[in-house]
């Protein structure tokens, strides 16, 4: 089923082309994981539980997240927003948080007149494991792009190849321009959604297929379908021979190690999945009573349980595994599902000319709506309509996974992406950012909605050659959420932005002449100097404003100081002047 996508999203650079069936790659952000080198015996570690210390995390946004998570188990305003779940957190080889809260199995059914849940017996309802498996929805279509990336990289299909010269029936209705970068990135132009359902043969689901015309011309428009995804298993299915679940199974799942991800899970994992809806009509295309064991999008169940864009039921130790072999550069221990080059084509954007919908091949990129403060033009993701969410950082070298059945026991009891956000939010605060000079800096916080001032106190500059100097990290939601270093000569009344100069180590002197400071930065520190106005009693400060919705990793300012000439007007490191700070939504942050 189609999800619902979000608004914040923002344009990143294109990091690399493709050429027919060759990969030719433009210069990326170095990432620390899938540049490791294999260790001695050819292979790497295996993933392993640990505390939040070896994953080189803080313990207490961890703390945090759970904290946070069970939160939504109660009325979100009205309902829970799902029944339960099981979350992953891990930074490197370590998942340093796995824990289930809530219910696996709790509604038999939904009474539609109260707008109620009517429970099983307690004795019939299964809370939650670490090892539940879910129905992963939308989740599923990550696994089909890997298989597609990994088809690419055996010449059997090309990236900029019409998707009709491997199905020529798919070129009818204009589309026979449709390239298979385009079912990968939603730009084809297909409509989010028919009901295949309704055809009666899977020979004439395929056919409706074949018979859609685009909504737009293709690459014109971002427009998330699942069109997309089954038409590209079925030119999977045609290129290699093979069902899509034998795919996942021979070239990802075995491979891996993966023992709790396939299709179809038989009926004796009843027992171990988190249920899902009680599907009737109209709120559902299909009326099945309570769907447990079974695969809820209804277009997939129609098509035998085996779909491009949904399907696959998996648990969240096998998805952290998953994680880790993307950080790794698609390789995981002795096996190799995919080569470097082409984990980092999947985390590019291919979606430059639509701003806000970044895309990569499978992979959404840098959506603080689910990402939240992880969110980075690097970090990738996605999310299933039974909320689900998986959640890559390249830059931090963690992954998040949020496995809840939040359709359990209707899907209009949920809405928005709270809980996904939360737990993203948490993860990031979670890896510490190191102050730049000493053992504690100014932190912004990442409260949403807020205003928070970091101000010097009132100093002479009346001699007009007074100039500021600190470090300054900065990772925001971009535009959304601004820092702004502003003065005021008149005591506080009103304040007049100072514009100011940053240098990230190694790099060139990047100008910000309206005195404000959004977006990415690229998470490491920044040295900053601001020519000052000259006043008798000049007041300079930091203002970090967020909106309501989401927020990015914050800011943090280190080592302030301003000098005139010769003469130290005020220096952070000094005691006395370190007291004369006035914060208000700042705090000392311990590295």
């Amino acid at each position: 089923m189609a999800d619902a996508r979000g608004m914040s999203r923002r344009q990143v650079g294109l990091g690399a082309l493709a050429l027919g069936g060759g990969l030719a790659f433009a210069s990326l952000p170095a990432d620390p994981a899938a540049a490791a080198a294999p260790s001695r015996g050819g292979g790497r570690p295996a993933l392993r539980h640990g505390s939040a210390r070896e994953a080189g995390l803080l313990p207490g946004p961890l703390r945090q997240l759970v904290t946070d998570a069970e939160a939504f188990l109660q009325p979100s305003p009205e309902h829970p927003w799902y029944a339960g779940a099981v979350l992953i957190a891990g930074r490197g080889r370590t998942v340093a948080l796995h824990r289930p809260i809530g219910m696996a199995v709790r509604y038999q059914a939904y009474d539609e007149e109260t707008d109620t849940g009517v429970e099983f017996p307690p004795d019939q309802q299964i809370p939650m494991a670490e090892d539940t498996v879910f129905d992963l929805a939308s989740v599923s279509k990550l696994f089909t792009s890997i298989l597609a990336v990994q088809q690419i990289e055996r010449g059997r299909i090309e990236l900029e190849a019409p998707v009709a010269s491997y199905l020529p029936d798919f070129g009818r209705a204009g589309k026979q321009d449709v390239t298979i970068r385009q079912l990968l990135t939603h730009t084809s132009g297909f409509r989010a959604w028919i009901p295949l359902y309704e055809a009666p043969t899977y020979e004439e689901k395929v056919q409706r297929v074949y018979d859609e015309e685009p909504a737009s011309p293709p690459g014109t428009a971002y427009l998330y379908s699942d069109l997309n995804l089954i038409s590209l298993q079925l030119v999977l299915e045609h290129v290699t021979g093979r069902r899509l679940d034998v795919l996942l199974r021979e070239e990802i799942t075995e491979p891996l190690g993966m023992r709790r991800t396939r299709y179809n899970p038989p009926a004796s994992w009843k027992p171990k999945i988190a249920a899902t809806e009680d599907a009737r009509k109209p709120w559902s295309g299909l009326d099945r009573g309570l769907v447990w064991g079974e695969v809820h999008d209804e277009n997939a169940y129609s098509l035998g349980g085996v779909a491009g864009h949904a399907g696959v039921f998996s648990d969240a130790w096998d998805l952290a595994v998953l994680a880790r072999t993307l950080l790794d550069g698609g390789v995981c221990g002795r096996r190799r599902i995919l080569r470097p080059e082409s984990v980092e084509l999947m985390f590019t954007d291919f979606n430059t000319a639509f701003p806000g919908d970044e895309h990569g091949l499978g992979f959404e990129l840098y959506q603080h709506w689910y990402m939240g403060a992880m969110a980075t033009p690097r970090t990738a993701g996605h999310t299933g309509f039974t909320g689900t969410a998986l959640v890559l950082d390249p830059t931090t070298d963690s992954f998040l996974v949020v496995l809840g059945n939040s359709v359990h026991p209707v899907r209009g009891w949920r809405s928005g992406s709270a809980p996904r956000v939360a737990a993203a939010n948490q993860l990031a605060r979670a890896v510490p950012v190191r102050p730049a000079r000493g053992r504690t800096a100014w932190f912004s916080g990442m409260a949403s909605a807020a205003t928070a001032t970091l101000a010097l106190p009132a100093l002479d500059t009346s001699s007009g050659a007074a100039r500021l100097s600190c470090a300054l990290w900065w990772d925001t939601e971009p535009k959304a959420d601004v820092l702004v270093l502003e003065s005021s000569a008149d005591g506080g009344t009103t304040w007049e932005p100072v514009p100011f100069t940053t240098r990230r180590r190694g790099g060139s002197a990047e100008p910000h002449p309206t005195g404000t400071a959004t977006g990415w930065s690229g998470r490491v520190w920044h040295d900053l100097t601001a020519d000052l106005p000259a006043a008798p009693g000049l007041v300079v400060r930091w203002r970090y404003t967020t909106d309501r919705l989401y927020v990015g990793r914050g800011a943090y300012v280190d080592g302030l100081r301003v000098e005139s000439g010769h003469r130290r007007l005020f220096d952070e490191s000094r005691p006395a002047d370190a007291t004369r700070l006035r914060a208000e939504g700042w705090s000392r942050e311990e590295d």
